[in-house]
C-alpha cells in the first residue's frame, strides 16, 4: 500500500467532504480496511490493502441520495445498491482517480473486480465505461463527448433537489 497515495485520496475527501475517520475495524468487511459507517467511511490503515478501494467505496456514499446517504452502513447490497448503483460508483471512483490523476491499476487492481480489472482499465480509458449515464441523468457530470463530459464532474455528491431543479429547465 502507498501512504502518499493515500493522503491523497483522503485530502481530496476533505476537499469534497466526504466524512470519514481513521479507527480499527474489528468485524468482518467487504474490502479489507474499509467500512461504511453511518455515512461515511471507516478506514483501518492497519487493514487497508489497496487504496483504490476507498475511491470504490466512497463512490457508494456519493451516488446515493442524500436523504439515505447519512443511514448507509455495511454492505451496499444490504442498503438497496443493486446493478445501477454499482455501476455508478464504479463510474464515480474512476472520475474521482481521473481527478487525482491517479494510474488507473490503483483503483482497478488486480486483485479485486472479480479478474476484470484489465477489461475495465481498457473500457474507461477508452471512454466506452457504464456507470456515467446514471451519473449524467443525475446532473453529476456531462456525457464524455462534451468538452466538460466525463470523467470531469460537474458535482461529487447526487443532490435530488439539484436534479428536479435541472429537470424543470429542460
Amino acid at each position: 500500500m502507498n501512504p502518499k497515495i493515500v493522503q491523497a485520496i483522503l485530502a481530496f475527501f476533505d476537499d469534497i467532504g466526504l466524512p470519514y475517520k481513521l479507527g480499527d475495524i474489528h468485524e468482518a468487511s467487504f474490502l479489507p480496511g474499509i467500512r461504511i459507517v453511518e455515512g461515511g467511511l471507516l478506514i483501518d490503515m492497519a487493514k487497508l490493502l489497496y487504496p483504490g478501494d476507498l475511491l470504490h467505496e466512497a463512490g457508494h456514499i456519493a451516488v446515493s441520495p442524500e436523504t439515505a446517504r447519512g443511514g448507509l452502513s455495511g454492505d451496499m447490497k444490504d442498503a438497496g445498491h443493486k446493478g445501477g448503483e454499482e455501476m455508478a460508483a464504479i463510474a464515480w471512483s474512476w472520475a474521482a482517480a481521473m481527478h487525482l490523476g491517479l494510474a488507473p491499476e490503483v483503483l482497478f487492481h488486480p486483485h479485486g473486480y472479480r479478474g476484470a480489472s484489465a477489461n475495465l482499465i481498457a473500457t474507461f480509458a477508452d471512454n466506452r465505461g457504464f456507470g456515467y449515464p446514471l451519473l449524467y441523468s443525475w446532473f453529476m457530470c456531462e456525457l464524455p463527448g462534451h468538452p466538460q463530459g466525463f470523467p470531469k464532474m460537474q458535482r461529487w455528491f447526487r443532490d435530488e433537489a439539484y436534479r428536479r431543479a435541472q429537470l424543470g429547465k429542460l
